[in-house]
């Protein structure tokens, strides 16, 4: 059983930045996709970025201000978000296919407002 631990959410300014992190169990080279995603109160959890071989792919409404990365010797994954707008309040969830198995982190709570 492998777990996802996100760190890094919090309350911050419209404008504002953060940078999420999700610390991964066992060996990285496990790992053949990531993503985060969230779920704002009322709303279907929705896919944020996802990086698949090198490849980093987006939602519509976060291009431009958030950027996802993947250290593969901390077994780490990163979600910089810059820009950061009301609308972007959600717990955000870390997700990662081990092989076929997929896992999901417990969520870290983001919350943007002034």
């Amino acid at each position: 059983q492998e777990q996802l631990v996100e760190s890094g959410g919090g309350l911050v300014q419209p404008g504002g930045s953060l940078t999420l992190s999700c610390v991964c169990s066992g060996s990285s080279y496990s790992i053949t996709e990531m993503a985060w995603y969230r779920q704002a109160p009322g709303k279907k959890r929705e896919l944020v970025a996802a990086v698949t071989s090198g490849r980093t792919t987006y939602a519509d409404s976060v291009k431009g201000r958030f950027t996802i990365s993947r250290d593969n010797a901390k077994n780490t994954m990163y979600l910089q978000m810059n820009s950061l707008k009301p609308e972007d309040t959600a717990v955000y969830y870390c997700n990662a296919f081990y092989g076929k198995i997929n896992y999901w982190g417990q969520g870290t709570q983001v919350t943007v407002s002034s």
